[in-house]
């Protein structure tokens, strides 16, 4: 790709930045750095009725987490700052002038409840009430098409309000193109007159929009579907100022686990998972949603979740580096239809990561889990725990459930698995068991698994009236590495302990 390649995430700082957001964010990112460009962030904050002051941070604090950082934006090589709208909002207006100059915009006063009423009367007739060609001009309505200059005038000067609609062309077709669905066409006579600029100083996005991308040499617009109805106005807006336009992607939705609709908050809170990557706590009413990071998920797979989800990369593979994902990013690839989110498959990709993890990498993240929970262990120690339960594992987290018996003896025994393998003869051969255990003197994993078995087929019983009830001894359940490994780790006398233990409150 030739052309010096410049994208952008334009989010709103309404509340906490949706994993929908993110994967824009990402395929924006992906974009940029697969073509040696350039990833630009833009808060679009001139809603100011919907603004969230920590937002802001929490967007770009979210970016970071993913390893996804921007370039360019607030605070950071502003090269065709200020990167907020709500500071660029000077810039505006002479861009409104001039479509109305050139013929492409006009000013309009109607008020509110005059724009109600005429759809009230249109409704009453079986029709929609659509501000465009049909009526602009037919002297119901009050704009600059119908009064005279100096009328036009006078209202302004009076301090009447008013907007500046853009005055969409007559019977033309538009032919759009979509790097994502391909041609669109689209006839001119259906679209209204949107409003691009109001009487108190602000823009609405799609002028602001506009203007901003130009302004920053935006190369390709990567965006959510959402936008897809504002595609015929943006590019005849670039007509209109006689701009060249960016090639545009729309990106499909996130939809829910059971495939049908968008991904919300309340599938999370309700089938309880997280929808954002931060926890983040709501300013005003004090609400916390759960976050990815708080959740114990690795940046790097929820990031690696998160790309195949509209995306495809042509291969059966599904765990992807940063640097991976960079290279075979194609947004030729991306998918039309929206992709079902499932919180098992991003379970699974913080499985395999934390599988390729080592034990010690493990160790250092799980050694603050057991400092909190006023577990004082040998980091050698820990380690070896680490590699012997880690398998199981999908979190970090995990590991103190399925280890805690390495540190901590069984305070209680799986009722289940008590009744079905602690029988009346059990408490006998246990207490045989210790006596066994108590004439090994060197306690490696060997002795003790020669010693061990050797009784057992001694006995002439079966291996599973012994060791089921040794492991619900030293675990408190059915579950664990090997026995042995167990049993040396924990040492002989803890062995012991645990065993008189179970024979005390099983028996």
């Amino acid at each position: 790709m030739s052309e010096n390649v410049r994208v952008r995430f334009a989010p709103s700082p309404t509340g906490p930045l949706h994993m929908g957001g993110v994967r824009t964010a990402l395929y924006n990112y992906l974009f940029a750095k697969k073509h040696n460009g350039t990833f630009v962030l833009r808060i679009e904050d001139t809603d100011q009725t919907r603004y969230v002051a920590n937002a802001e941070q929490y967007i770009i604090d979210s970016l970071e987490w993913c390893n996804i950082p921007f370039d360019e934006g607030p605070g950071k090589n502003e090269k065709y700052g200020p990167y907020r709208q709500s500071e660029r909002k000077h810039l505006y207006k002479q861009y409104a002038d001039q479509l109305i100059e050139n013929g492409w915009a006009y000013y309009a006063f109607e008020t509110a409840e005059e724009l109600d009423t005429h759809r009230k009367e249109h409704e009453a007739n079986g029709k929609t009430f659509i501000y465009n060609w049909h009526n602009r001009a037919k002297g119901k309505l009050v704009n600059s098409l119908v009064l005279s200059k100096e009328e036009v005038k006078k209202r302004i000067e009076n301090g009447d309000k008013y907007v500046v609609r853009f005055k969409t062309p007559q019977d033309e077709s538009l032919i759009l193109e979509d790097e994502v669905r391909g041609t669109i066409k689209i006839d001119t006579n259906t679209l209204d007159d949107k409003v691009l600029f109001k009487s108190d100083g602000m823009p609405t996005y799609h002028l602001a929009n506009i203007v901003d991308d130009h302004l920053m040499k935006i190369s390709h617009v990567i965006r959510g579907e959402e936008w897809l109805p504002s595609l015929p106005l943006h590019t005849l807006l670039y007509k209109a100022f006689d701009w060249e336009a960016p090639k545009f992607a729309h990106l499909s939705l996130i939809l829910k686990p059971v495939g049908k609709g968008k991904l919300s908050k309340r599938d999370g809170d309700k089938l309880g998972f997280p929808v954002f990557p931060l926890e983040y706590t709501n300013e005003k009413s004090g609400d916390v949603s759960r976050g990815y990071k708080e959740d114990g998920y690795f940046a790097e797979a929820f990031i690696n979740m998160l790309a195949l989800l509209g995306w495809n990369p042509g291969t059966e593979q599904e765990l992807f580096s940063l640097e991976e994902l960079t290279q075979a990013f194609d947004l030729a690839r991306v998918s039309k239809s929206g992709a079902k989110f499932s919180p098992d498959k991003a379970k699974w990709f913080n499985q395999q990561y934390l599988q390729q993890k080592s034990a010690e990498e493990l160790t250092e993240l799980f050694l603050p889990i057991l400092a909190d929970i006023e577990i004082e262990a040998d980091k050698a120690f820990v380690e070896k725990v680490v590699g012997l339960v880690k398998e199981r594992a999908n979190f970090v987290n995990d590991l103190t459930e399925l280890s805690n018996f390495f540190f901590v003896d069984p305070s209680e025994y799986d009722p289940k698995a008590a009744k079905k393998q602690w029988k009346e003869t059990t408490g006998e051969l246990m207490t045989e068991l210790v006596s066994v255990i108590q004439g090994i003197e060197d306690f490696s994993i060997e002795n003790a698994q020669t010693e061990i078995k050797g009784w057992i087929t001694s006995k002439e019983i079966g291996f599973g009236k012994v060791m089921q009830p040794l492991r619900l001894s030293l675990v408190g359940k059915l579950a664990g590495p090997d026995l042995f490994e167990i049993m040396t780790m924990i040492g002989k006398e803890t062995t012991i302990k645990r065993i008189q233990n179970a024979i005390a409150n099983l028996s």
